[in-house]
């Protein structure tokens, strides 16, 4: 009996020593192998663009303090994104049909973000495999809502105000586009867009009988007519 349980236990007892080289990767015995690269979980530029949730898992040097080189390396490095960043955004959400008015928008809107992004160059934005610090999510969250926003501009008032700039509605231009996607366009503007760009507005347009309209002065001409979509 006695020999029969030294001889178990010396078979289940691990070997000393590192496991032979000879052994292959997917081994049970063979060490194991660490892959660096960054998670499908990881915040990026991609998941950034995609809107995805992530982990902040950078691995950053500690911080020495305020680095201006590293500050002004982590807004260009940023403000390069935008272009790309902001036309795919825009595009994405009107199924491939550019806006590059809704595009300078987003620039201008992500480029204020960018400007608080620095984090005083403290610690690099992004490390070498491309993740985000942790100390930059602040400003990642900042970027992606920024993002989103135009997303649902570009969604349900890219074409009405297209429309309404050629129609020459008050309250055309940079301003429409929040102001229509947050429905809070004034009752000139919704009367215009109401008889000129009824089809490209009507996602975001109340029922015609409940917009004010101003009563047309004598000797005024009407403007019944629609605009071409």
């Amino acid at each position: 009996m006695k020999a029969m349980l030294l001889s178990l236990l010396l078979l289940g007892a691990a070997p000393s020593g590192p496991a032979p080289s000879s052994l292959p990767p997917e081994a049970l015995g063979a060490p194991p192998l660490v892959d660096a690269s960054p998670t499908a979980w990881s915040c990026t530029i991609d998941t950034l663009r995609a809107g995805k949730e992530c982990v902040f898992e950078a691995e950053v040097p500690p911080a020495k303090g305020a680095n201006t080189d590293v500050e002004s390396a982590n807004i260009k490095l940023l403000k390069d994104a935008s272009r790309a960043l902001c036309s795919e955004a825009v595009s994405i959400a009107r199924d491939g049909t550019p806006d590059p008015k809704l595009v300078a928008v987003c620039e201008r809107k992500y480029a204020d973000v960018v400007g608080r992004c620095g984090i005083e160059g403290n610690t690099p934005v992004v490390d070498a495999k491309g993740r985000f610090a942790p100390e930059a999510r602040a400003c990642y969250r900042a970027l992606s809502s920024v993002l989103q926003d135009v997303q649902l501009m570009a969604s349900v008032a890219s074409t009405c105000c297209e429309c309404a700039a050629r129609s020459q509605c008050p309250g055309n231009g940079e301003s429409c586009y929040a102001a229509v996607s947050r429905q809070q366009a004034g009752p000139t503007t919704l009367a215009c867009m109401d008889e000129r760009c009824r089809d490209a507005c009507s996602m975001m347009l109340p029922p015609s009988a409940s917009i004010p309209r101003q009563s047309p002065s004598r000797g005024s001409p009407q403007h019944t007519d629609s605009a071409a979509l």
